[in-house]
């Protein structure tokens, strides 16, 4: 797990990709692994960790305009580390990109930028009563690539080091 992990964190970052030789592989192997590991409940585990991260991502595909790479990682995670484990990293990778990303943002704009823009959007929610158009020039930094490997590979480590717990 942790190989095609790394691989994708680098291809991620690098290219912008990741890619089907990586990930499928990595679903294999996940499968195989647990199946090794607990026997035919590992396999079942794996299968339904597999099918329900994979469906969250393709949810997330279809509704947040995610890469299918990002879609076939996460699945990937939830084959090699069942249903219990593969969710929580699939948050924990939703979590760590969330930080970064967001200080990237902030790195790249300022905080006082960013509190500026954010308190002027608060208003313009809560005058409009709900959803507000972001403007072309404010879309721009969140425009960056978000590399999602990255967390997902510190996710895995999260949750087999079991830290924070």
């Amino acid at each position: 797990m942790l190989i095609p992990l790394t691989i994708a964190s680098v291809t991620d970052a690098r290219r912008h990709k990741i890619y089907n030789w990586t990930t499928y592989p990595g679903i294999l192997a996940g499968c195989a692994a647990q199946t090794w590991e607990h026997g035919w409940p590992g396999f079942e585990d794996s299968v339904v960790g597999f099918f329900t991260c994979g469906l969250i991502m393709l949810l997330c595909f279809v509704l947040f305009n995610m890469g299918g790479g990002d879609v076939k990682l996460i699945a990937m995670m939830g084959a090699g580390l069942g249903l219990q484990d593969g969710v929580e990293a699939m948050l924990w990778t939703f979590t760590l990109a969330f930080i970064v990303g967001l200080a990237m943002i902030i790195f790249q704009i300022g905080l006082p930028t960013f509190v500026g823009k954010l308190w002027e959007y608060g208003g313009y929610v809560i005058r409009a009563g709900g959803k507000v158009p972001v403007r072309d020039e404010d879309r721009e930094p969140l425009q960056r690539w978000l590399f999602l490997a990255p967390a997902a590979l510190a996710a895995v480590i999260i949750v087999r080091g079991r830290l924070f717990q």
